[in-house]
């Protein structure tokens, strides 16, 4: 699956077993409802098909995202919840500056594995 704010790629790292999905988000500083309701229905069909897959390995890249509001690191929460329900690793990579200390205000920092390239992501959900 992949749209303008969701791009969803299989990776197989060197020396892993199984492979890992890096989702790539791409988003505006401003989310409207329909933006986000947009979002919300993407990562849910990214998750569904990786579920039906087994699919357990996850990397969100947010270098393309410079701002989440509370309904979206809300559904970073879910989506975390998610991926633990079923056994998984996630970590974050490539936050900005304004993203990390958003998440740090927010203490979500305590519940991420937050990495700071996509290469320590993938090696850190191994």
């Amino acid at each position: 699956m992949s749209s303008q704010q969701v791009k969803v790629t299989n990776v197989k790292p060197p020396n892993a077993g199984q492979s890992v999905t890096v989702v790539e988000l791409n988003l505006p500083d401003g989310l409207d409802s329909t933006v986000f309701d947009r979002l919300n229905e993407d990562l849910q069909g990214v998750f569904d098909q990786a579920a039906n897959g087994n699919s357990h390995r996850w990397v969100l890249d947010l270098s393309n995202v410079s701002y989440l509001g509370s309904a979206a690191l809300g559904l970073m929460v879910n989506i975390r919840h998610r991926v633990r329900t079923q056994q998984g690793k996630l970590a974050l990579c490539n936050l900005s500056p304004r993203l990390s200390q958003i998440f740090k205000t927010c203490c979500l920092e305590k519940l991420f594995t937050i990495t700071r390239s996509r290469d320590e992501a993938l090696r850190a959900v191994r």
